[in-house]
């Protein structure tokens, strides 16, 4: 069920520094996106897991960009349409065998429909400094000469639909399916047996990182070869209580959505009292440097009928249920990971990372923890993204040319 207002709450009071300030506003008056492409068709075509359901030039300066509508699965493994972005280097592949795939799992764009990444990385819908940032991943893996597969995630984009955010099983299984449209698009030139990365960071490091270890499972026949993981939010519970009263607490709104989306049966909407239930209506149409400018700081203790926080509810029934479902770190990854985190992060705690790393290493995974480099404690998750975009396409780069990886478990 789509929200159907847009509220402002009060003015939030920061702390931005001038400069980061300026680049967080609008970069660009951006074009109109082809929104008659976004909906997709009544019935939904019966089809594979990454089958094309519709395709479309695309616009991107680093390469051949085509715009995809294709087939996944939702939480509940129900089929749903999910639009991403399929992008192939012009330069020849010099390397050997067929050009690799990297699936890139985006980090929060947000929940409106303006905001979905295949958009922004084109110059349309919501332009500001976060699809600056995308697109500055997806430009190091392609300088490395890789084909590169985007998606929006479930409901990112579509109408009529809400965003399944940080939602384990769909993003991980949008995640793989991408890759699976990107080798059956036709005239792609990339072949079914290519090499396959997963690099992803924040919200696409928890994408990135629910793919990895479900793809045996789920996708067995991909070529995959590692994954990147950074800053990966692997405990929905920690979160619900580090992100409570913080500077993005726009992004539980944006999770609690989420859940409300992919386990309908808990009802969670229903836990809100009437300024909790317009929180949730503004946040389900806002791109992230929005919600962080307009949703900082709020309390849930405020938004709640009976003036508890969400954390203590997660902790209860229906819910923990659902919680201990959304962790990541239960299942075995198939190929090497590198999990990546800045110990100053201020969105997604470092201690976070580091157990994900430790609970695969428990399982028997090929697994290297390392310290992502930020340069302030302020906004040191953001700050930290630029570091993670040449540290992944490095590692990745690595993996898919048949370089052993070195893991480090029992030394973090």
């Amino acid at each position: 069920m789509r929200f159907s207002a847009r509220l402002r709450f009060g003015r939030v009071v920061s702390v931005f520094p001038a400069v980061l300030l300026a680049a967080m506003v609008a970069v660009a008056t951006p074009a109109t996106a082809d929104e008659g492409f976004y909906s997709p068709p009544s019935p939904l075509p019966a089809g594979q897991n990454g089958d094309v359901v519709k395709s479309q030039p695309s616009a991107f300066a680093g390469g051949r960009a085509t715009r995809i509508m294709y087939l996944s699965r939702d939480t509940k493994d129900k089929p749903i349409p999910v639009t991403g972005t399929v992008i192939v280097p012009t330069t020849p592949w010099t390397g050997q065998g067929p050009r690799p795939i990297v699936a890139y799992a985006p980090f929060t764009a947000g929940m409106g429909d303006q905001c979905a990444v295949s958009k922004t990385i084109a110059g349309e819908g919501s332009a500001d400094l976060v699809a600056n940032v995308q697109t500055q991943f997806v430009n190091a893996l392609l300088q490395k000469g890789f084909a590169v597969a985007q998606t929006d995630y479930e409901g990112l984009g579509t109408p009529n639909a809400e965003h399944a955010y940080v939602m384990r099983r769909s993003e991980a299984h949008t995640t793989l399916d991408v890759v699976r449209a990107a080798q059956r698009l036709p005239d792609s030139g990339l072949a079914k047996d290519a090499p396959v990365g997963i690099v992803g960071y924040s919200q696409g490091g928890g994408a990135s990182a629910a793919a990895v270890e479900m793809a045996p499972d789920y996708a067995p026949e991909l070529n995959l070869k590692g994954a990147y993981a950074g800053a990966a939010p692997a405990d929905k519970a920690v979160l619900a209580k580090s992100l409570d009263g913080a500077y993005a607490a726009g992004f539980l709104g944006f999770a609690l959505i989420g859940i409300n989306t992919a386990y309908p049966e808990t009802h969670m909407l229903d836990l809100a009292n009437p300024a909790g239930a317009q929180l949730f209506m503004q946040a389900s149409r806002l791109c992230t440097m929005d919600a962080i400018f307009q949703l900082a700081y709020k309390q849930t203790s405020a938004l709640t009928k009976d003036g508890r926080p969400v954390s203590a509810y997660l902790a209860e029934a229906p819910f923990k249920a659902v919680v201990d479902d959304l962790r990541i770190g239960n299942l075995r990854p198939a190929a090497p990971v590198l999990v990546e985190h800045t110990p100053l992060d201020d969105i997604v705690p470092y201690g976070q990372g580091k157990q994900l790393a430790k609970d695969w290493c428990g399982q028997g995974a090929n697994v290297e923890f390392k310290d992502l480099a930020s340069f302030t404690p302020v906004f040191s998750h953001a700050l930290a993204a630029f570091t993670a975009s040449g540290n992944a396409a490095t590692w990745i780069a690595d993996r898919l040319a048949g370089k052993p990886a070195t893991g480090n478990c029992g030394g973090f």
